[in-house]
């Protein structure tokens, strides 16, 4: 699979909300496993009720099946995800260059555990601003504050 494979789309509830819960529940699983799956499974709650309907998502599909998203609040990445089955295919490159097409500017914050999602960022540019040794719940997971200029 290349590229020219994947069409980018935005979210449309009714249909994508399953099956993009299913992708970051899967592929968290693989990056955020230091997180654990019982509280993969609560934030897999919010995902779906609070964070996909409040952002502006978009869907990558591969033959018309979501294959990953990207969900923006204003500039800032608030989650890029990729089917584990999809990753390595360009598809996560994909997503932020239509983000940042759209946005001129992308921030995100990024789990330092994720030793492979954070190179993934610096590869495409994103600059580390910032460390902070807890997560939004006030857990000890170190994040780092990313900015990418188009």
């Amino acid at each position: 699979m290349k590229s020219p494979d994947i069409s980018i789309r935005t979210y449309e509830e009714a249909t994508d909300l399953q099956a993009l819960s299913t992708i970051w529940f899967e592929a968290s699983l693989h990056a955020h496993a230091f997180i654990g799956r019982e509280r993969l499974l609560e934030q897999r709650i919010l995902i779906e009720t609070q964070y996909l309907p409040s952002a502006e998502t978009w869907v990558a599909c591969h033959q018309g099946k979501p294959a990953g998203f990207i969900s923006l609040l204003g500039t800032f990445i608030g989650g890029l995800f990729v089917a584990p089955e999809y990753q390595g295919h360009g598809i996560g490159r994909l997503l932020v260059a239509h983000a940042l097409k759209l946005k001129g500017e992308l921030r995100l914050e990024v789990y330092t555990e994720n030793a492979q999602a954070f190179s993934f960022y610096k590869s495409l540019g994103f600059e580390e601003l910032s460390r902070r040794a807890e997560d939004d719940e006030g857990l000890p997971f170190e994040n780092a504050d990313m900015l990418l200029k188009g």
